[in-house]
């Protein structure tokens, strides 16, 4: 079946009763991607731009231009913005440990998120503040980073306490990635519990969602929901995107999708949000790591410089067989 443009609807109105639709945007996209992200998303998120490196590459040099341009596009078009992210161990400049005892890091995070959110109260609604502090497999809890090492394993309650200090009207999350994963999502489970049970500020937990056409399974997804919401937190689904390869699959000789890989992706997406439907009370926010096939950080990763075709929307912005199965229910 033929669907003309007009006939598009727009995706976050399908969804506004049940969870805002957001997409991860850079400064380059807000123009390429401009049309399509007014019509179909009512919520953004920073890629890149609002991380430690990008927004205090020096220690009291903020650089704020890309970051206020993405919050001044998310004001005028109306719409929510999530902020990703103020403690994660990737993209933070080395100056921040250097020297640093317990004390010095911990005057040095709370400058930090001080500044930042400071900046941004208003516009940012909630904050992904500790990223990716739980470790993928092994005995251990939390993952070997500086921020533990230098601190203490009450880096991450201190942390919820600067944001929730500097503003206290925001969400506060929690934000990682293999959720769903069995072993990963009882780890995640522990330390947010944890975080709960000490009263630490603490709004909700951040499903980072990057999944593929099988990989996790949907009642490994369902289970970390319920287990998840048992907490009484919010739910984000933060980083979605559904890539066609599976994440042991090397490839590098398609220049476009094949059918089969379309038509797998289309069923896939019409399962994922006919579960994300069914938990509409605790799932407050859907948010893709992009808007269209044009730019995924995915042609990236995990092999350099293949083409990947995670969303709903095609190259050329143009809804996919994805898009129809997740607005037609």
């Amino acid at each position: 079946m033929v669907k003309t443009t007009v006939e598009v609807p727009s995706l976050s109105k399908v969804y506004e009763a049940s969870f805002h639709i957001g997409a991860a945007v850079n400064v380059r996209t807000i123009e390429s991607q401009k049309d399509l992200l007014r019509k179909h998303f009512n919520s953004i998120t920073a890629e890149n731009d609002m991380k430690f490196i990008e927004i205090q590459p020096v220690e009291g040099q903020f650089t704020f231009e890309k970051a206020d341009q993405l919050a001044a596009f998310a004001k005028e078009n109306g719409m929510k913005m999530r902020g990703h992210t103020l403690v994660w161990h990737n993209q933070t400049p080395e100056w921040v440990f250097e020297g640093a005892d317990r004390e010095t890091l911990l005057q040095r995070m709370k400058e930090h998120i001080t500044a930042v959110m400071n900046r941004y109260k208003g516009t940012i609604f909630c904050w992904d503040v500790v990223n990716e502090a739980v470790t993928d497999e092994g005995p251990e809890l939390l993952r070997s980073t500086k921020w533990l090492e230098i601190i203490g394993e009450d880096y991450i309650e201190k942390a919820f306490e600067f944001a929730h200090e500097a503003d206290p009207d925001a969400l506060l999350f929690y934000n990682d990635y293999n959720e769903s994963n069995p072993e990963k999502r009882e780890k995640i489970y522990k330390l947010v519990k944890s975080l709960v049970d000490k009263g630490v500020p603490i709004h909700g937990v951040g499903l980072q969602a990057h999944w593929n056409l099988v990989n996790p399974r949907l009642e490994d997804i369902r289970i970390a929901i319920e287990r998840y919401a048992s907490l009484g937190l919010k739910l984000h689904l933060t980083e979605l995107d559904v890539s066609v390869f599976n994440f042991e699959d090397k490839r590098t000789d398609l220049t476009e999708p094949t059918h089969k890989m379309l038509d797998l992706q289309a069923e896939r997406y019409q399962q994922i949000f006919q579960l994300l439907r069914e938990y509409r009370n605790h799932i407050t926010s859907v948010t893709f790591w992009g808007a269209a096939d044009d730019y995924t950080w995915l042609s990236d990763f995990p092999v350099k410089g293949r083409k990947n075709w995670p969303f709903l929307f095609d190259e050329n912005h143009q809804a996919k067989e994805s898009f129809w199965k997740v607005v037609q229910y």
